[in-house]
């Protein structure tokens, strides 16, 4: 979950009940048998390299409080999956412009599906509303966006996609923080080694709660004595998100916000999540709501995902609550307006310029490069354009003149090589 987030043989059923910690339940109590996606053959090396990482780290994980049998148990099954490190350095060519994004994430499909469930689900959903006070549709979109309503809640074993991650990844520490986490929850019985399966950087569930998030956030609302959310009952899983949406942050009875439109002499310097005022302030600059009312209340920021040619929108504290959730604006906008869809409201009216040309992963990185030359910024050189690279581009258009909207461009790549 949480920001793009994060596993066999019949002799092994009867050891879960020994292990110390744990509650003492059948497989069976797990769920229907599973198929869980197969793992391709390692090379020798890797192979011998993650079992010597299995039994290295045995030690910090029992010193975190794994018990040896939980421990061994789990490690029965970690095996070095080629598929994860495959995907973990795979980076695609050019990232797709967010209303290409917002297209995918607010199809028609998924406002049908959204709509369906919301229906199904009705009365779950009502006593989840009214516990945590976030809105059913704002929920129904994040199972949407991250599990298209659980038919893609993933295949792989978590211990061994964990294991592999934490032996031969990029974040090797994070990914051993999220095993020992994942060592944790099979401790407490919420499932056992076989029935934890998700994505292949360790996301699980109808949410894609990565391992730490679950033990902070995960809930037995259905009130059977195990937070599931591996399970087809969708119920543990939707209570667990709006728990974890209500505990960062989000305002019971507050919009996330609102499209708006801006006056044709709006100081464009005003943009970006870093200046906040009040919608009262920002409604006596001559903000408008798209479509008409009021804006709505609380203190927020204008954001313009497209630049100063694409439409903008007045986030709210319950936008950054589902920042928490993924930190990107667009997964945010995409929850924010598959919820209004599924509510049956109206979705982005503003146009989008669909006719700029996407950058290549190496222009984004060049953008990066000569904005870190010319001084205006000190981050990674990824080609991932978060905040930081944002605020570069803003302070970057400042200095040469042109409208500060820190929307980059061929254009932008063509200024900073000059």
């Amino acid at each position: 979950m949480t920001f793009s987030r994060f596993f066999m043989s019949t002799a092994l059923i009867g050891a879960l009940a020994s292990c110390a910690g744990s509650v003492n339940r059948t497989p069976a109590s797990y769920g229907a048998p599973v198929t869980p996606a197969s793992i391709p053959a390692a090379s020798p090396g890797d192979a011998a390299g993650l079992q010597n990482f299995v039994q290295s780290f045995r030690p910090r994980a029992l010193s975190a409080g794994i018990s040896a049998g939980t421990y061994d148990r789990a490690m029965r099954i970690a095996r070095y999956n080629p598929d994860v490190i495959r995907l973990d350095r795979k980076q695609a060519e050019f990232s797709r412009p967010v209303w290409l994004y917002l297209d995918s994430a607010v199809s028609d499909a998924r406002i049908s599906t959204g709509r369906e469930k919301n229906a199904q689900l009705s009365s779950t959903l009502s006593s989840i509303e009214a516990r945590y006070g976030v809105p059913r549709e704002i929920v129904l979109a994040v199972w949407g966006m991250e599990s298209n309503f659980g038919a893609n809640r993933g295949k792989m074993q978590i211990i061994p996609s964990l294991a592999t991650l934490a032996y031969d990844g990029r974040r090797g520490e994070m990914f051993q923080n999220q095993l020992i986490a994942a060592l944790r929850i099979l401790q407490a019985g919420d499932t056992d080694p076989e029935h934890m399966l998700g994505s292949w950087a360790g996301a699980m569930g109808h949410t894609q709660f990565m391992p730490t998030s679950y033990l902070d956030y995960a809930v037995d609302f259905t009130g059977d004595g195990r937070r599931d959310i591996w399970s087809e009952d969708p119920t543990d899983s939707l209570a667990s998100t709006a728990n974890y949406l209500a505990r960062n942050g989000w305002q019971r009875g507050q919009a996330w916000g609102a499209e708006v439109q801006l006056p044709s002499n709006f100081n464009m310097g005003q943009v970006g999540k870093g200046n906040r005022k009040s919608s009262s302030a920002w409604a006596a600059q001559g903000v408008t709501r798209m479509g008409g009312g009021g804006l709505p209340g609380g203190t927020g920021s204008i954001i313009m995902p497209a630049g100063a040619r694409g439409p903008a929108f007045l986030i709210l504290d319950n936008f950054r609550s589902i920042l928490r959730y993924n930190n990107s604006d667009n997964y945010a906008l995409g929850v924010a307006f598959l919820g209004e869809r599924i509510a049956g409201r109206s979705g982005i009216q503003g146009a989008w310029p669909r006719n700029d040309r996407p950058l290549s992963t190496a222009e984004r990185k060049e953008i990066q490069q000569r904005l870190k030359a010319k001084g205006f910024y000190d981050d990674e050189i990824d080609g991932l354009f978060g905040s930081g690279t944002t605020e570069a581009v803003v302070a970057y258009q400042r200095s040469i003149g042109v409208t500060p909207d820190g929307y980059p461009t061929s254009i932008l790549l063509g200024q900073l090589r000059r």
